[in-house]
Formats: C-alpha cells, structure tokens, sequence
C-alpha cells in the first residue's frame, strides 16, 4: 500500500546547474514542494555529488526519505579529487555536449516515471530530453531578475554591434560606460553592468554562445520560477512579464521561505560542498552587536594573492573585528598566503575560516556589515539578516547585482576592481559607523521586512509559491 501511495506523488526531478550557487536554491525548492506531497528525485554531477558527501559528517547520509532520493550523471569532464569549483567554460561545453543522452539514461531508469523536471536555465540539454520522453519541464531561475534581464538581452547587443568587443583594451578604456538605455525595467545601465561574458572580442567565445542558447529556451518556455520577491525587483519583473506570455513564478528569498518547512530528517540536508567551520558561531557570540565585518568571496571567485594582502591590511588596518572565509582555491593557482605581520596584528579580533554556515551568520545579532562578492544567494542572505554590503563582483550578473545594490536599493557600495588596503579600510569604516552606512542599515531593514512579509502567510511570494504547487498538481501545461 506504502509503494501504490508513493507512486501516486507527482514526482519531480530537479536538476540544477553544478554550481554552489545553482544547488542551494533548487534544494530549498526541491524541499519546499516535497514538503507538498511531491516525490524528489535530486540530480547532481558526479563531481559535486562526491565532494557533497564529503563535505558532510562521517556518519550522516542523503539517504533519509524513500521519497526524496539523489541521483547522479557524469558531467564529462575527466574525473578529479580536487575540492573546488571547476572551471566554468570547460563544464559548459561538456554539459552541452555530453549530458543530454546521459540525461535521458536516468530518466529512463527512475523507479517511478517523472512527472515533471525542473531545470536550472543553464541546463539546456535538459530540453531536448524532455521533449524526446514527453516530460513536461519547466524553469528554475537561481538568480536575480535584473541578471536574467540582462542575459536575455545579449542577443540585442550583438544585434546593435556593442558586443563582442571590438579590441582588448575596450574592458579599461572607458568603453564599458557606455550607457544601454533601451531595456525596459532597467535605466541608467552601462555595457559594464550586464554579466560579463560580453566582455570578450570572440563571438564563438564558449560560454557566450552557452548563455545565448539558453536564453532562447526560456523566451520559447512554459513557465518559469524565480528565486525573488515583487517588492525588490518590481520594476524588472513587471517589463518580464510583458514580455512572455507563460507564467512566471517569483518564490524568494527561498532561503526566508524554506524556513517555514515542517520538521523533517531532509532539513538537515545541506548544499554545502566545503565543510562548515561551525566554531565560527561560538566566536560570534563573544562579540557586541554589530560590531563585526564577515567577508566572504563566495564559491567561484579567485584573486590574485597581492589582492589577497590588500584586503587583509584594509580589515586589519579598520579597526574592526572581522570573520573572513578563505577558500582553500580562492588564491588563482596558488595557496592563500597572509603576513605573518597580518596575524599578529589582528590576533583576538579576526577570526579566519575555510566555509561557515553562511544564513546563519547573516542572522548573527553581530555581523554589521558584509564584504561580498554579490552573488545572489549572498545578497537575498543578506537583506534577509539585515546587513548591509560592500560589494566586490567577479563576474557572471554579480556585476548587474551590484549595480543594483549599490544604485537603486542604496543598500551597497562598491570596492573598486584593483584593490587597494587603504579604499578597503575606509569604505569599512564608512560601512560600519559612517553616515553612509547607517543610511544603508536603514534601507536594508527596510527591505528585510518587505521580504518577511513576501514570505508570510498570504505574502506574494507563499501566494506564488501555493500556486505553482497547485498549477504542478493539476498539470500544467509545460510541453515543450
């Protein structure tokens, strides 16, 4: 009878892009609809999948429910034992051109048929099966409504000659300013704040053509899910709207709305692919209010190590106490290295750690202000626990997210490119106890509440979020 029952489940296959980034919110949402009757089956890469396993507890499993299982396929790369992210061209390319038989495989071989799949836009081979097994599929957005905008727009500067590119020096000599007026939903832009893959002269640049291939897939969609709320992009996904006739979900911040989820064995099913220092949340809670800087590049960005040594003096040099995450590849082809001088000097006051839980020290009552690259999960983690921003983007829409932080939500300022310790300490200072800052404390409180109620009982995201699981359940029509 157990068996008869499960298999009446709708059952979803989510499979996110292989990227931290990509697989924390498709786990919340894979979370959030089995909490609503749905039967999980969760894809991951080999590659990640392995370093998710060893990222957790000797003794904890990922086996926890009959009803919401993981799943692998090969991301055709050679295989590998490092712990870090894989370069991002070499992964497109070999998702493109590997994955969709493989995909196809899998789904074949589940124990009970897929009744849908939800993909990461940026797995595009997932269409293609799909459509060869007549699985309805819909979309999952894991960032920004503006980066998406912006992405869906890349054609257009094509189109109109901005793009690629005409020299190198074009990235530094002022050309990237030039303004992009057209976009509904998005004034006052420069080529500088799209994502930045158009910062290349190759047309046939890999990851280009990548994005350029999947945008196409989600003008042509069913229905598309997005990791926001109406109250901080209303501009943007009002101008979305007008432009597709499908429907569009908009269920964030997921990391507000998956703490609504019942008690469940599931919570305790991380994303984290580094092991989380937890000690860190001990050491918060020997400091005053606010009266600490956490600084953490996210999962993908590297530097170089003299702007390694640029931020650790502007940190030391601002007084401030600090908890800063060093990956152990954040430091491009070679190993963090800090003076020895830096440690003595900060000894008692900065805490420096491989990976943290990072919503929770978001919530921390001591965190006051964040130093970030801008990815998505960090800033919604971020207005979600009130703290304001100093942003640092590397790439992708990071740099369309700053923008936005810094220009229309006044919730951010932005570090230039080439770090330099003394811009870092003052703009540290300026964040933590500045006129500037304490005006972006305000904002950002101020948006943390929009987002709480989004997320609430009757709020627009819990309300889109009801109606997607209603629309799934009662067959949306998602063929392709």
């Amino acid at each position: 009878m157990e068996e008869k029952k499960m298999k009446k489940k709708p059952h979803a296959v989510c499979i996110p892009f292989p990227a931290q980034g990509h697989m924390t919110p498709m786990l919340k949402l894979a979370k959030l609809l089995h909490s609503h009757g749905f039967h999980i089956t969760f894809i991951n890469t080999e590659y990640n999948h392995k370093r998710l396993l060893k990222s957790r507890l000797p003794s904890s499993s990922l086996e926890l429910s009959e009803d919401f299982i993981f799943e692998t396929i090969p991301d055709g790369l050679p295989p590998s034992d490092e712990d870090g992210t894989q370069d991002i061209p070499s992964l497109c390319e070999s998702l493109a051109l590997n994955c969709s038989s493989l995909f196809k495989d899998l789904l074949s071989r589940l124990s009970s048929p897929a009744t849908f799949i939800i993909s990461d836009v940026f797995m595009g081979f997932t269409s293609e099966a799909a459509v060869d097994l007549g699985i309805p599929l819909a979309l999952f957005w894991s960032a920004s409504a503006c980066g998406l905008m912006a992405y869906l727009h890349y054609k257009h500067l094509i189109q109109k000659a901005l793009v690629p590119l005409k020299d190198e020096s074009d990235v530094s000599n002022g050309y990237l300013e030039t303004k992009v007026e057209w976009i509904a939903g998005m004034k006052n832009t420069r080529l500088k704040d799209f994502p930045t893959f158009i910062r290349t002269t190759d047309i046939n640049e890999i990851v280009l053509n990548y994005i350029l291939n999947d945008m196409e897939r989600v003008a042509s969609a069913s229905a598309l899910i997005i990791n926001t709320f109406n109250d901080l992009e209303r501009q943007v996904l009002s101008a979305m709207s007008s432009m597709f006739t499908f429907p569009i979900y908009t269920i964030g911040p997921l990391c507000l709305l998956a703490r609504q989820l019942p008690k469940n064995p599931l919570n305790s099913i991380g994303s984290n692919l580094w092991k989380e220092d937890m000690s860190c949340m001990e050491w918060l809670d020997g400091k005053e209010a606010s009266s600490v800087v956490y600084v953490n590049f996210g999962s993908v960005t590297v530097m170089t190590n003299k702007q390694l040594v640029e931020f650790a003096w502007g940190l030391a040099d601002s007084g401030h106490d600090f908890l800063w995450v060093i990956r152990t590849d954040l430091v491009r082809g070679e190993s963090a290295v800090l003076p020895q001088e830096f440690m003595e000097k900060i000894h008692g006051r900065g805490m420096l750690t491989g990976w943290c839980p990072q919503e929770q020290v978001l919530m921390h009552p001591a965190i006051g202000g964040f130093l970030t690259h801008g990815g998505w999960n960090s800033t919604l983690e971020s207005i979600c626990g009130g703290v304001p921003m100093l942003c640092w983007p590397f790439f992708a829409e990071q740099q369309t997210n700053c923008r936005y932080m810094c220009s229309e939500w006044g919730i951010g300022m932005e570090i230039d490119n080439n770090v330099e310790k003394g811009e870092v300490q003052r703009l540290i200072k300026e964040l933590m106890v500045g006129d500037q800052g304490k005006e972006m404390k305000r904002k950002v409180v101020e948006l943390k509440e929009f987002a709480v109620k989004a997320c609430e009982a009757g709020g627009l995201s819990c309300l889109d979020m009801e109606k997607l699981v209603s629309d799934l359940m009662s067959g949306l029509d998602l063929v392709w």
